[in-house]
Order: C-alpha cells, then structure tokens, then sequence
C-alpha cells in the first residue's frame, strides 16, 4: 500500500553476522494489533550453524583472562546505555510495556547486568586445605562449561535475555540464545553492538524462532550441555524431558502465584500504592506480580476500598504515551486467556470490582484493535478458583479476607508455586516468623521488587530449579573440578 512503512525484518546473528532466513513469522504491535516486523522461523539447520560458530570460538573466549572478558563486557554495557532510548522505543512497541517502564526498569537494568558480571566475575574464589600429616593440599578450580543454551521470555524480552548472557559469557562461556519470537527485536538491535564492543564472533549467537522448532533443536543438541530457561512450567517440562538423556545442567526460573499478606498493623499509606503497582507493573506480566492478597480481616473493608479506589487511578492507555500506567498485553490470544479467568470467577459467583466488564476502557482510535484491558480487582472468591490456584500472568487481582497468622500461611502456601511473597507489618517478629514459613523463593517485607544481585533469585516447587545472582550464576556457568597435589615441590 502507497506511503505505508515496510516491514521490519530481522535475521539471525551467528558467526558475528547476520544470517537471512528463507521462512519468516509475524510480529505484532500489540497497541495496534497490527503486523509491524517478520521474525526469522529458524530450525535445525540454524542451531547447527550457531553450535559451530559457538564451539569455534569457545577456546580462544574461555582462555581469555577474566579482565580482558570483563573490559569487553563494560564496553557493551556503555553502547547500550549510549542507545537506551533507541532500545526503549523498541522494547515498547514491541512488547506493549510503556515507554516509562522500558525507559526506567527495562533497558537499564539491561545495561546494568552487563556492569554487574563484568565486575562480579573478577571477585570469585576458589578452595583450598591442607593435610600436612600427609604432604597434600586439596584445590579447586572452576572452568566454563561450554556452549550455554538460553532462552528468554517475552514479558521483560532485553532484561532477562542479558540476565542470562552476561554470567555466561564472564565466566568464559559461548552462547546460543533464543528470544521469545513474539519479542526479538531488542535481542537483534543488541547483535549490533557486540562487534564494536570487542565481541569476537561466535561468542554469542542469537537465533530466532519458535519454541516447537529452534527451542527444541537447541534443547536437545548434544554439543550444548547446558540450558537457561525463564518462561512457563509446562514449557519446563518438556525441556527437561528432552535434556535427560544427555543430563544437561539446567536453570529453570518459572511461573508463579504470589501472595501479599497484609496484617492490620500494616501501613496502608505505603502498602496501598506498592501492592497496586506489585499488582499491575507490565500489565502484571511479570512472574514477581501479585495475584493474591490476603487482608486481615479488621482492615478488609478499608483495604478493599482505598486499593480499588487506586486502582481505577491507574490510566490505561498507548504505550508511546508517558502519562500512561498500563499499556497492552502481549498478543490478542494472552487477552482472551486472561478475560476468560475473570468470566469463570464471575460465573463461580465472584464480584468484580473495577476493570474488564465493570469499566469502561477509553482509547484513541488508532489503538482500538490493540490487546488492552483495565486491571482487574475480584473479591468473594474461593481459595480452589482457578483464579487463585492457577498463573494468570494479567493484571488480575484476587482479593480476600483472613483472619489469623497461622491460617493464611496455610492459605498462602496451597498452590503449586513458591516464587515470591511480600509480607506487610510493622512487627518485626511477625515478618520473620511468617516469612521463614513461607514456600517462597523471594519474600519482601513492606515492599516490592527491590533486589540485590549478588543474592540467589529463583522459586521452591513448581516455580523452578536453581537460583541465579552472582556467585549462584557464577557456579552454573561453571564446572567445578578438585585437584590434590601429593608432595609437589617448587622448581
């Protein structure tokens, strides 16, 4: 059609340089519902080729002293920070995130990880004793494993996919990664950068596609003994199913249900503004959101009032609008999933009290076909309502009344997964007592999303296997061997 703009396409980085693929998929805008780029539809023979490039370059990358991988790796950090708009502009329109969430949390903490292993990677240590009875000293050393299979998801597509990279490659690793194919442009905009950053090919390869496809190819290479995965549980299954028979080392950070516990010594002046925003951050597609909070039964009633009070004050809008507090969910098919939890809790006879079906949504005419939806407040609601047992990953929010410490750790730990929790009260030894009786990877107290990344991130039960931060990263991307030496002479 005459004046429209052409679609942008990308191709595969392998070998440091672009790969043209024969077959493509459809990218969507999701504030339009429009197509607006074609991702490569990549397979087997593009893993081959990304395997090769991969092993060619792991022993020049592996035999690099840690300072000279780590100088590469700031460099990369400086480019990326020197093109941070150009990256936020990218990551909200392909994701449907507001441009201030992709401009304040998405592209720095991108920047930032990359900081973050190049420093961390100079500080590790290793073991050492002694058994002088019998003229021996034990050592370890830790060596890069290989070629590091990763795969990110599409809700926070440049943060998670550099979450993974930047340990694997400080520790002297190559890599294969595959990004969401509903989220690849960021990924192919950072392929870009690493030549100027020092990168030398081969030493990190991003392959679009599917996961039935490339996902699986990578999976079950031989050649790759290793997989990073960040996504859903059932996706988590199948990769470890295809990664047993060559027993492949695996981190698998999965879904979750969490849940706020608020007491009714609570300050509900900061409790109120976090727990809507734990609530409904990224259009509550992030697997740290709350979807479950349980109030005190004493406040309940003021709770539930002044937290859907604030709720409605959140503005649903374009993404490319800074005033905007939610912008659109990832496609038209996650919509629909999350709408139809909310039709089942209203026919299971819950109420719902703002948002989709009680609210109107008002949105420019440009934006009408796009994935939107208002966040959604349910009360009335049983504890074995799919809505409380199962992820909705939506900005969906179920709340309900308890009334005793004891019955809502119970409540609270009744499902599958154990990601996070957040614990709000001023009572010290209520926070820790709860807390540590929590089935919860992560548990915050009086707040949300504040990490330190030198300390493990990852969930109990169906939430994940393993733990990621600094030196948790540090040992996955890494084999740990023992030495002796028996009577070793100097000279």
């Amino acid at each position: 059609m005459a004046g429209q703009k052409p679609l942008l396409e990308l191709e595969n980085f392998i070998a440091g340089k672009f790969i043209p693929c024969n077959s493509h998929i459809d990218s969507y805008d999701p504030s339009t519902g429009e197509v607006y780029c074609k991702v490569p539809d990549s397979g087997k023979e593009e893993i081959e080729a990304a395997v090769m490039a991969a092993r060619e370059a792991f022993p020049h990358w592996s035999s690099m002293s840690p300072q000279d991988r780590s100088q590469i790796m700031n460099k990369l950090a400086d480019l990326l920070e020197q093109s941070l708009e150009d990256f936020a502009q990218a990551e909200s329109k392909d994701q449907g995130k507001t441009i201030t969430f992709a401009r304040t949390v998405d592209i720095p903490r991108a920047v930032y990880n990359f900081r973050f292993f190049a420093s961390s990677v100079l500080h590790h240590t290793t073991d050492a004793t002694q058994m002088d009875s019998m003229d021996c000293m034990h050592y370890t050393v830790r060596s890069p494993v290989g070629i590091a299979g990763l795969i990110s998801p599409w809700n926070l597509p440049l943060y998670l996919l550099t979450w993974k990279i930047a340990p694997a490659i400080a520790a002297g690793n190559t890599v294969i990664a595959k990004p969401s194919e509903m989220t690849s442009v960021t990924a192919w905009m950072l392929c870009k950068l690493l030549d100027e950053a020092g990168v030398p090919p081969g030493v990190v390869n991003i392959v679009f596609g599917t996961g039935p496809k490339v996902g699986e190819a990578l999976v079950s290479h031989p050649e790759v003994p290793l997989i990073s995965f960040t996504g859903s549980t059932l996706t988590a299954e199948r990769i470890m199913m295809k990664s047993a028979p060559h027993c492949k080392k695996l981190s698998l950070e999965l879904g979750g249900k969490n849940p706020a516990i608020i007491f009714d010594d609570a300050n509900l002046r900061e409790c109120i503004p976090t727990t809507v925003r734990s609530s409904f951050a990224n259009q509550g597609e992030i697997c740290l959101c709350t979807s479950r909070i349980f109030v005190q039964r004493s406040i309940y009633e003021e709770f539930l009032a002044r937290f859907v009070e604030a709720t409605r004050k959140w503005k649903v809008g374009p993404p490319s609008d800074a005033t905007s507090s939610m912008g659109a969910l990832i496609s038209k098919t996650h919509l629909e999933k999350v709408r139809n939890y909310i039709k089942k809790a209203f026919v299971d006879g819950a109420r719902i009290l703002c948002g989709e079906g009680v609210d109107n949504l008002n949105l420019p005419p440009r934006n009408k076909g796009g994935y939107f939806m208002l966040p959604t407040v349910i009360t009335d609601i049983k504890d074995e309502s799919c809505c409380m047992k199962e992820e909705i990953f939506g900005p969906v929010a179920c709340v309900v009344p308890f009334d005793t410490e004891e019955e809502v750790i119970e409540r609270a730990n009744n499902v599958k997964y154990g990601l996070a929790a957040t614990v709000w009260s001023n009572n010290v030894g209520r926070v820790w007592r709860v807390s540590k009786r929590l089935q919860s990877g992560l548990v915050w107290s009086n707040c949300w999303l504040i990490r330190d990344l030198n300390l493990p991130f990852g969930g109990m039960k169906a939430s994940g296997i393993g733990r990621e931060g600094a030196k948790d990263s540090y040992d996955f991307f890494t084999e740990l061997e023992h030495f002796l030496g028996h009577r070793i002479i100097c000279g």
